[in-house]
């Protein structure tokens, strides 16, 4: 257990780091992905699931506060040194709901070199 904003996870050390729906602000949230993405062994891949901002007008679900969601253009931008191979909006149907969840979507690899 640990606080994520102040967790340094080991470098080069993981071949897969999942970050799913952690809503923080956003120069936390840089920092934290750029932590998450040098855990990466080269090749390790990263993947990433979150509310998505549209869930404020078009969807349902996640924090109210605009400054803790994110889009996936967003995330891919924040993950400078990583190829990003997705990086796309997912609709999610929640029971008794009648719009679906958004989720932002982003998969990205370390390079080999």
């Amino acid at each position: 257990c640990a606080d994520l904003v102040e967790y340094e996870p080991e470098r080069e050390a993981f071949e897969l780091v999942i970050v799913f729906y952690i809503h923080i602000q956003a120069a936390e949230r840089r920092l934290v992905l750029t932590r998450a993405a040098a855990a990466l062994v080269p090749g390790g891949t990263l993947v990433l699931v979150g509310h998505d901002l549209l869930n404020l007008t078009e969807g349902v679900g996640g924090p109210r506060d605009p400054d803790l969601l994110f889009t996936p253009d967003d995330i891919a931008a924040e993950l400078a040194g990583l190829e990003i191979e997705k990086a796309e909006r997912v609709l999610r149907d929640v029971d008794g709901e009648d719009r679906p969840a958004i989720d932002a979507l982003v998969r990205a690899r370390k390079p080999l070199g």
